[in-house]
């Protein structure tokens, strides 16, 4: 019994009041738990449903601690079918909830990297597949006939997740969370802006990288480029011609000879100098191949002139472009079955100008494009924003003019949002660039203490660079001598 009260008068942890396998038998609306198991401490093995999500970090090798694991089905609609698994640590909890986003068309809980990152800090932890597998088909076929799981994946699974997790949380601990966080990237991105924007109570604070915020404008763009390739032949890029681009943009911007530019938005190139002034050759570009450029860079545009989805950074290479052939890529599931409920659509039939707002009015709100966020700030929410710059699946011109778009509506927020851009990190992760920093750490700061993020700092485990990240518009500029791999050698500048 002395032990016991020495341990207590130590502080060492108590256990949660209520067992982990008692959860079962909690009853929640529209909802079902079907497992609530206790894991020991040791390594994560992923399933393979979970692997290969885009911007997922990389598994990690540690083990992970001892924790209550629970697996949920939601049911808020008779359609619905939304997964869910809950990640609560059996000692040391520190109080916080994390939930995680997903990638691509999601089908599956793709956070498991992120949730142990945060389960080693001490963190409560969700993720969910958004409300459909891959038994209701491929990328977005489970759309099809199925407008519900539509809207469970454009913001309702992330949602009602969050509500039953916290639910969970409070019966476990007996305690509510003091802070709930959101963390995504890509797809997960677009989760990110749609809780600040649909559900401003859900969390205290959000993270969200790589913006596919407008994903129904980012597919249909996509499609429309690829059809207009193979309706105009003669815009295609080959590989020569996408080279020289390329050569030009990167040895008139590339000052440091780094392989990536640390400001896009500096690079002044005059790619109108390639157009051919006579006949044809591998050293210059035609007018038509000129158009396909100017699209590349300046994004996709109706015939009126309004910007569909936003083009790619200066910097980034142009590919070898060519029309499709068969069916057309860029996110075609988006339009067919979306769009326009028809697995069987004649793609040769789309035309921009009249399909775009049809489409729109369908499916746009599984697009977050509101800038109004003053419900989430009203309540102290706080929303960091990030993107590479060397990012091709995503243009991170995007993730800018949605921040641009914030600001311009809310006026200057730095006390609230913030973005950072990552010179040379590509989707999400990886490229040569100071790919790896901490953005959780960031926003405890920021949304317990405080302490506004004036700058993270960025490494590349591979190569060992180091270089400030800083809050956009300011860029890391360097100070002209010393190593380039040394943050030391960088300070935040503004434009």
């Amino acid at each position: 019994m002395l032990g016991i009260l020495s341990l207590a008068l130590l502080g060492a942890p108590a256990p949660p009041p209520h067992s982990c396998d008692s959860l079962k038998a909690l009853q929640l609306p529209q909802a079902t738990i079907t497992s609530a198991v206790v894991v020991p401490s040791g390594p994560f093995v992923q399933p393979a449903a979970g692997r290969g999500r885009q911007g997922a970090p990389p598994e990690a090798a540690e083990p992970i601690p001892e924790h209550c694991r629970v697996k949920m089905v939601l049911k808020p609609t008779p359609d619905s079918n939304i997964n869910v698994e809950l990640w609560m640590p059996m000692a040391n909890w520190n109080g916080r909830f994390l939930a995680v986003g997903n990638g691509g068309f999601a089908g599956s809980i793709q956070g498991y990297g992120d949730m142990q990152i945060a389960l080693r800090r001490g963190y409560a932890t969700a993720a969910t597949d958004t409300g459909h597998s891959d038994a209701d088909g491929p990328g977005g076929v489970f759309g099809l006939g199925h407008p519900e799981k539509i809207v469970d994946f454009a913001y309702r699974a992330v949602h009602e997740m969050t509500v039953k997790s916290k639910q969970v949380i409070d019966e476990f601990y007996a305690r509510a969370p003091r802070f709930s966080y959101f963390k995504g990237c890509s797809t997960g991105g677009r989760q990110a802006a749609m809780a600040a924007q649909r559900f401003p109570d859900d969390f205290d604070g959000i993270i969200g990288g790589a913006l596919a915020n407008r994903h129904i404008q980012m597919h249909t763009a996509g499609v429309a480029r690829s059809i207009e390739l193979a309706r105009h032949p003669e815009r295609a890029i080959p590989e020569d011609k996408a080279k020289l681009v390329n050569e030009t943009v990167m040895n008139a911007c590339d000052t440091l000879k780094e392989g990536f530019l640390n400001n896009p938005r500096e690079c002044k190139v005059d790619l109108s100098k390639l157009a051919c002034s006579g006949a044809d050759s591998p050293s210059c570009l035609t007018a038509a191949q000129m158009k396909t450029v100017e699209t590349f860079y300046g994004g996709l545009k109706n015939s009126k002139g309004e910007l569909i989805f936003s083009g790619q950074a200066v910097g980034n290479p142009i590919p070898a472009l060519r029309g499709a052939t068969g069916t057309p890529g860029g996110g075609y599931d988006t339009v067919r079955i979306w769009g326009f409920q028809d697995a069987n659509y004649d793609w040769h039939t789309f035309d921009l100008d009249r399909d775009m707002p049809i489409i729109n009015k369908k499916v746009g709100f599984v697009d977050a494009v509101d800038p109004d966020l003053r419900k989430f700030k009203a309540h102290g929410g706080k929303f960091l924003l990030y993107a590479g710059w060397r990012d091709t699946t995503i243009t991170p011109e995007n993730t800018v003019l949605y921040y641009e778009k914030l600001v311009k509506e809310m006026g200057d927020q730095k006390d609230f949002a913030r973005l950072f851009m990552v010179p040379g990190m590509a989707h999400c992760r990886g490229g040569d660039g100071p790919n790896t920093f901490d953005t959780l750490t960031a926003m405890e700061q920021w949304r317990e203490q405080g302490v506004t993020p004036v700058q993270m700092m960025g490494s590349n485990p591979q190569s060992g660079l180091s270089r400030p990240l800083c809050p956009y518009p300011q860029y890391a500029k360097y100070k002209g001598s010393g190593d380039l791999k040394d943050a030391k050698n960088w300070a935040c500048a503004a434009p």
